[in-house]
């Protein structure tokens, strides 16, 4: 009895190792899929950015023209600051590049609408705008998740970034 135990034991270990090594060689062949759709991807967004000015782009989604006022809106800039701990800083940096790009300065490299339609359309954003596909190269094809904000909870983010860019 002991014996077809053991038997059995080694029987099911050799299993559960050959399976693992399939297991193995799959993801392998996935990767290689990756980085073949990782180069086209690398390729169109070369070619398409440089024709780009990104303070022309307004970007692909529902905010069309955004009036900024001169001054910063002081409740609105610090409901934005939450917003953005609570939703974005998990994976963004006001002053380092972390999983996605490095927020700082992003008002003066971006158009407000630009920023706001990235926030709250990031899918297609990634698939279609020039500037998001090399955006999502740089950050190691990390997709930005859609958090689903409203309008008014991603212009007072947007509000927190002009502050932020004002002071430093």
């Amino acid at each position: 009895m002991k014996l077809t135990i053991k038997f059995l034991s080694l029987l099911f270990i050799f299993s559960a190792i050959a399976c693992g090594e399939k297991e193995e060689k799959e993801k392998i062949n996935l990767s290689d899929d990756s980085s073949i759709v990782q180069e086209e991807v690398i390729e169109e967004a070369a070619s398409t950015t440089a024709e780009v000015d990104n303070m022309q782009n307004k970007g692909i989604g529902p905010i069309d023209n955004l009036e900024l006022g001169e001054n910063i809106d002081e409740s609105m800039a610090t409901r934005g600051a939450e917003l953005f701990k609570n939703m974005c800083s998990a994976c963004h940096k006001m002053d380092k590049k972390f999983i996605g790009p490095e927020i700082a300065g992003v008002t003066e490299r971006r158009t407000p609408e630009w920023i706001m339609n990235m926030i709250l359309n990031p899918e297609q954003m990634i698939k279609e705008d020039p500037i998001a596909k090399k955006l999502l190269i740089e950050s190691n094809m990390a997709v930005m998740a859609n958090q689903n904000l409203t309008e008014e909870e991603t212009r007072a983010i947007l509000e927190y970034f002009r502050q932020y860019d004002q002071n430093n």
